[in-house]
C-alpha cells in the first residue's frame, strides 16, 4: 500500500522563459501558412499571361493546395504523436521552404500546380502540430494566451496575403510570391530548432513501432477527404446536381463512413473517436467549425465586393480587410481576461452573437454604401470572431490527453478545413443564385451575356468594353444582393450556434483547466529543461 507521501503530487515545475521564443517560432510558421493560402489569388492573372495557364490549371493551382492540406492533416497528427511533434514539424517547415524555392523558378503551369500541392503537404505538417505543441510548453493558465496569439497570426495571414502579393507583383517577377516564404520559413525553422523542447524520450521509444500504424485508415481517410474537397472544387463549374459532383461527394461520404467504422475496431486508431464523448472537445470543435464557416464566408464575398464593386486593387482590398483582423486582435486579448472572470460559456456565446450581428449588419449593404459602413461591421464581426474562436480552441486543446495532442489538433484542423471548403462551396452557390437573380443582360450578344453571368469581373469587363453603364450598375447591384444573402446565412448560423453554446457548453466547473497531473508535471520538466 502506497504511503501518503507517495500519493502527494510533486511541486509545480517552473516553466522555461524559452517558451516565448518557441511561441515566436510557432507564430511565424502559422503566419506564413495563413498568408500563403491567399497570396496566390492575386497572381493568377499573371500566371495565366506568363505561363499560359488555362482556367482549369488556374483552378488546380488553388485546388491542389487545398486537397493536399485537407487530406494529409489526419495522418500527420498521428505521426507527430508517434515520432515526435518537433521532429515532424521541422520536417514540414523544410518541405515548405524547399517547395517555395522550387515554385519561384517553375517554368510551367503544371510545375506550379505540383509545387502548390507540396506546399499544401508542408502546411498540413505545420498547422496542426504547431498548435499541438502549445499545451506541451505552456502551463494551463497560459495556454489561452498562446492559443490567442497563434490564432491571430493564422487569421492575420489571410487578408495580408493579397496585400503582400499585390506589392510583390508591382515590383518583382511573379516568382517573388514564392521567394517571400523562404526567409520567414528559415527564421521559423531556426527558432524552432533552438527553442522548441526536444521530443520526450518515450516518444522516441514508441517510434520503434510496437503499435501498428493504421495504413488502411490513412488511405481511407485521405481518399474520403480528397473526394469531398474535389467534389466541392467542381461545384462552381458543374453545379451541385451534376453526376461528377454527386458521385464524388457520395464516394467521399462512403469512404469516410468506412473510415469511422474501422476506427472503432482498430487497436491504435488514427482518430480517437472517444474524444467526442468529452463535452469540451465536442462542443469546442463544433463551435470552431461554425465560426470558421462564417468567417470563411465573409472572407469569400467581401474582397470581391471591395475590388469588383468599390473598385479597389488587390493591395487596397487587403488593407481594407484589416478591421476584421483588428477586431480579432482586440478580442483575443480581451478573452484572456474575460474567460477567467466569467467562464468560457458566456464569453463564447457573446462572441458568436457579435459575429452574427456583424454579419447581419453587413447584410444590409446596398450599392450606394461606401467603405466606412463595411469597415464598421467588419470590426464588429472580428470582435466576435476572436471572442468565440480563441476560448473554443483553448477548450479543445485543454481536453486532449497529453500524449495525443497531435492527433487531437489534427482532427480539429481537418474538420475546420473541410467544413470551410464545403461552406465556401455552399455559400458560393448562394452568391451565384442571388447574383443571377438580379442581373439584367437583356440585349447583350450571347457571348457577352455569358461572360457577364459568369462573374462580377466578367460583367465589369463587358460593361467597360461596350460602354454600358446600365450593365455595370446592374452587375454591382446584383452582386451586392448575392453578398447580402451570403451574410444573412453566415449571421443566422452564428446566432443559432450562439444559442446552442449558451445552453450546451460545459459549465464553469469544466471551463477551468484541470490541474496538471503528476505524470504531466514531470513531463513538463523533461520538455522544458
Amino acid at each position: 500500500m502506497e504511503s501518503e507521501m507517495d500519493m502527494t503530487p510533486p511541486p509545480p515545475v517552473p516553466l522555461s522563459p524559452r517558451r516565448w521564443w518557441a511561441l515566436a517560432a510557432l507564430v511565424s510558421s502559422a503566419l506564413i501558412i495563413g498568408l500563403d493560402g491567399t497570396i496566390i489569388n492575386v497572381a493568377l492573372p499573371t500566371l495565366a499571361g506568363e505561363l499560359g495557364a488555362d482556367s482549369a490549371q488556374l483552378q488546380w493551382i488553388g485546388g491542389g493546395y487545398l486537397l493536399a492540406l485537407s487530406a494529409a492533416m489526419l495522418p500527420i497528427g498521428l505521426l507527430g504523436d508517434r515520432y515526435g511533434l518537433k521532429r515532424v514539424l521541422l520536417a514540414g517547415m523544410t518541405v515548405f521552404g524547399l517547395a517555395s524555392a522550387a515554385g519561384a523558378w517553375a517554368g510551367s503551369a503544371g510545375q506550379v500546380i505540383a509545387v502548390r500541392a507540396v506546399l499544401g503537404l508542408g502546411a498540413a505538417m505545420i498547422m496542426p502540430l504547431s498548435l499541438a505543441i502549445l499545451p506541451r510548453i505552456f502551463g494551463p493558465a497560459e495556454v489561452p494566451k498562446a492559443v490567442a496569439t497563434w490564432t491571430a497570426a493564422t487569421a492575420l495571414g489571410m487578408p495580408i496575403g493579397p496585400v503582400v502579393g499585390g506589392w510583390l507583383l508591382n515590383h518583382f517577377r511573379w516568382g517573388s510570391i514564392f521567394l517571400f516564404n523562404i526567409p520567414v520559413v528559415a527564421l521559423a525553422l531556426v527558432l524552432s530548432a533552438v527553442f522548441l523542447p526536444a521530443d520526450p524520450k518515450r516518444v522516441r521509444v514508441a517510434a520503434g513501432g510496437r503499435a501498428p500504424v493504421d495504413v488502411l485508415g490513412m488511405v481511407t481517410s485521405a481518399s474520403g477527404i480528397t473526394a469531398l474537397v474535389y467534389g466541392t472544387i467542381l461545384v462552381p463549374r458543374d453545379g451541385w446536381g451534376s453526376p461528377p459532383v454527386l458521385g464524388t461527394l457520395l464516394g467521399g461520404a462512403l469512404l469516410l463512413g468506412g473510415f469511422v467504422l474501422r476506427q472503432r475496431r482498430f487497436a491504435r486508431p488514427l482518430v480517437d473517436l472517444g474524444l467526442f464523448t468529452n463535452a469540451r472537445f465536442r462542443w469546442g470543435t463544433l463551435i470552431a467549425v461554425f465560426v470558421n464557416f462564417a468567417v470563411m464566408g465573409i472572407l469569400f464575398v467581401v474582397p470581391q465586393y471591395l475590388e469588383g464593386v468599390l473598385g479597389n486593387d488587390a493591395l487596397g482590398t487587403g488593407l481594407r480587410m484589416l478591421p476584421l483582423i483588428g477586431g480579432l486582435l482586440v478580442s483575443a486579448t480581451l478573452s484572456e481576461t474575460l474567460v477567467p472572470r466569467f467562464g468560457g460559456r458566456p464569453v463564447i456565446s457573446v462572441g458568436l452573437a457579435l459575429l452574427g450581428a456583424g454579419a447581419l449588419l453587413g447584410a444590409g449593404t446596398d450599392g450606394g454604401d461606401g467603405y466606412g459602413f463595411t469597415a464598421g461591421w467588419l470590426g464588429l464581426a472580428g470582435l466576435g470572431f476572436g471572442m468565440a474562436v480563441v476560448p473554443a480552441t483553448s477548450m479543445v486543446m485543454g481536453s486532449l490527453p497529453a500524449d495525443d495532442t497531435g492527433s487531437g489538433a489534427s482532427l480539429l484542423e481537418t474538420v475546420q478545413q473541410v467544413g470551410g471548403v464545403l461552406g465556401v462551396a455552399v455559400l458560393g452557390s448562394v452568391l451565384s443564385a442571388g447574383y443571377l437573380d438580379r442581373l439584367a443582360v437583356g440585349g447583350l450578344p450571347e457571348p457577352a451575356g455569358d461572360a457577364a453571368r459568369d462573374s462580377l469581373s466578367g460583367a465589369n469587363a463587358v460593361a467597360v468594353q461596350t460602354h454600358d453603364p446600365a450593365l455595370l450598375a446592374s452587375a454591382h447591384d446584383a452582386f451586392v444582393h448575392g453578398m447580402d444573402l451570403v451574410l444573412v446565412v453566415c449571421g443566422a448560423i452564428a446566432l443559432v450556434v450562439a444559442a446552442l453554446a449558451a445552453v450546451r457548453l460545459p459549465g464553469e466547473s469544466t471551463d477551468t483547466p484541470a490541474p496538471t497531473p503528476p505524470a504531466l508535471a514531470s513531463r513538463h520538466g523533461e520538455l522544458l529543461a
